[in-house]
């Protein structure tokens, strides 16, 4: 599957937001955010007038950066939450959360949403006891996420647990960080979903 190959900092400074796309390193003062906070490119620093359509491409554009996903799966899982009941917007950033790839990432099992997504595609995941390494399968409220056995033994993982206890496990999750194994109680509500997201700008975009 095609996949961004580029510095994954210049997304962040074309978003002029950060997306913690690089892990710990997003934390510090080495974050390309914090030392150029302007887009990349010849032009990055020149000021410029954004219209209507350009601040909803950012917005979305934002959005599917954040998770790693490609338009089409961003359009797919769009189209999914628009046939769902309740409030669309949020229903697109909770099937967005409930993607196994980025429950793994909220429990710690990766340093970054790309790592958790390795973790899964590695067959290091165990879903209610069984194997899944399909990233976007979704997860539903009162599943168990674990690791899979000697996965359990990387160094890497059970860094990437106590970077996420350390900073705080969401609310909709129950997590055993020494155990490597948690629990989705709950879809989360919007008040609990980042405030950085206008996903009303999404919607606009995509009713045109």
């Amino acid at each position: 599957m095609a996949r961004y190959k580029d510095s994954v900092c210049r997304l962040c400074r074309r978003e002029n937001l950060k997306l913690f796309l690089k892990g710990e390193r997003c934390y510090t003062d080495k974050c390309a955010i914090e030392r150029r906070n302007y887009p990349p490119g010849q032009h990055g620093q020149a000021r410029k007038k954004f219209s209507e359509y350009s601040i909803q491409l950012r917005e979305k554009q934002k959005l599917r950066r954040i998770y790693g996903l490609l338009e089409r799966q961003f359009r797919s899982t769009y189209k999914e939450a628009a046939r769902s009941k309740g409030v669309t917007g949020e229903r697109l950033l909770q099937l967005l959360e409930s993607r196994l790839d980025s429950i793994a990432y909220r429990m710690g099992f990766g340093i970054s949403r790309t790592e958790a997504r390795q973790v899964v595609r590695h067959n290091g995941v165990l879903v209610n006891g069984k194997r899944v390494n399909i990233p976007s399968y979704q997860v539903k409220p009162g599943d168990t996420v674990e690791v899979a056995g000697k996965m359990k033994e990387q160094l890497r993982i059970k860094a990437a647990a106590e970077a996420a206890e350390s900073r705080g496990i969401p609310e909709w999750l129950q997590v055993d960080t020494k155990g490597l194994k948690g629990t989705y109680k709950a879809m989360p509500t919007r008040a609990e979903l980042p405030s950085t997201i206008n996903e009303s700008l999404i919607i606009e975009l995509y009713s045109k």
